[in-house]
Formats: structure tokens, C-alpha cells, sequence
């Protein structure tokens, strides 16, 4: 019995990755012998990027920077809600104690995620989470009426994350930083899976009053 519960974990075990590691590891130290050093004992990104947990679009990659540059928060489909404890609590610490500059949502064409909400089938938990979403396609449902098939998906897919751009702007945390003076930019891209290229969706905001102007702007748009 225990010959076997042995075979099953080894089996599971994912050991190239293990390697794969160690070899990754070597090469960066390769270039700068002090790197994980001076990065353990230290933590000072100047972005927090809330993306989508698709496995196609890493932060760190897509970007083309090192460990410790970015702080990190992922959720499907990009989503900020106000009763997310955990994507609340990662603004925070972004905010309050690592004083990033710069908060960007990064959305991605191709999104399954967007692709469930557009549609009527049941995916079973993830629906409410979804719902969230599917507030988006009912925000802008008049625009959304003229589009069908991938313009509609792309469509939706840039309105999610010019919605949750919002929605963190709002959230206690931004708000209070702003109050308080600090140099702290919220804004939207989205990822084209098909080139690796990121879009800026021209929605930067900087302060209370720009969030007003922009919000005002893009809903009467």
C-alpha cells in the first residue's frame, strides 16, 4: 500500500519543472551573482498589475521584467470587486506599504472568461462570479447591440477593463491615497494573444476629478 501511494506521488510530481527551475536559476546568477541576494531582502516594485489568471498572459514575461519589479495580483477575467477581500487586501499593501506608482488592469483578447458571460450556457460556481461581468455587457448594452461574434467579444473584453479601472479607483484605498497626495496612476491595457502586443485603452487616471471627468465621459460617450 505504501509502495504504491508512493509510485502515485511520484508520478504526480511535476519534476522537470523542479529542474527547469534550477536551471533558470543558475542562468540568473549567472549574470548577476548578488541578484537573489539583494532581492530577498528586499521588495519595491513601482507597479501592481491586476491581470487574468490565463496561463498565455504572465506579467513578468509579457512585459520583459525581472522578479521583484512587478507586485502581482490575478483573478478570471480581471475582475475588481468590492467584496473581494483578496484582490482589496493586495491594493492595500500595493498602495499603503510598497507605494507603487502605477496600478494596471490588464485584460486580454480572447478571454474565456469573457466569452462565458457573453453566453447563456452554465458553467456551474464560476457563474457568480461571472455576474460581475455580465453587468458590464448590461451597462453598455446599446453599443454591445450592433456588435456580434469576435467584435463583440473584443468589445466586451475592453469595457471589463475600463469598468474595473473604475472600480479600483474606487475602492477606499485608491480614494484615500489620492486624498493624501500621492503620485498614483490607475490604468487599462489589454493583450492581443495573437501578436503579444499590449493596447493602451487611452484610460489613465491620476486623480478624484480625472475619475469623474473620464467616468462622465465614458459612459455618455
Amino acid at each position: 500500500m505504501i509502495q504504491a501511494i508512493c509510485r502515485f506521488l511520484t508520478l504526480k510530481t511535476p519534476k522537470h519543472l523542479i529542474e527547469s527551475n534550477l536551471a533558470w536559476a543558475e542562468k540568473i546568477k549567472q549574470k548577476n551573482p548578488d541578484f537573489f541576494a539583494t532581492l530577498s531582502k528586499q521588495q519595491a516594485p513601482e507597479y501592481l498589475w491586476i491581470g487574468c489568471s490565463d496561463s498565455r498572459v504572465p506579467a513578468n514575461q509579457i512585459i520583459d521584467i525581472m522578479p521583484g519589479e512587478i507586485f502581482v495580483h490575478r483573478n478570471i477575467a480581471n475582475v475588481v470587486v468590492h467584496t473581494d477581500l483578496n484582490c482589496l487586501s493586495v491594493i492595500q499593501y500595493a498602495v499603503e506599504v510598497l507605494k507603487v506608482k502605477h496600478i494596471i488592469v490588464c485584460g486580454h483578447y480572447g478571454c474565456g472568461g469573457i466569452k462565458a458571460a457573453i453566453g447563456d450556457g452554465e458553467h456551474g460556481l464560476i457563474d457568480n462570479w461571472l455576474r460581475h461581468i455580465k453587468d458590464v455587457v448590461r451597462n453598455h448594452a446599446d453599443e454591445l447591440s450592433a456588435l456580434a461574434d469576435d467584435d463583440l467579444h473584443n468589445r466586451v473584453c475592453e469595457l471589463n477593463v475600463i469598468e474595473q479601472v473604475i472600480n479600483v479607483c474606487n475602492t477606499t484605498v485608491v480614494q484615500r491615497a489620492w486624498r493624501e497626495g500621492a503620485e498614483l496612476s490607475v490604468n487599462a491595457w489589454i493583450y492581443s494573444l495573437e501578436n503579444g502586443i499590449i493596447n493602451d485603452l487611452d484610460m489613465s487616471i491620476t486623480s478624484k476629478q480625472e475619475l469623474k471627468e473620464k467616468t462622465q465621459h465614458f459612459f455618455n460617450a
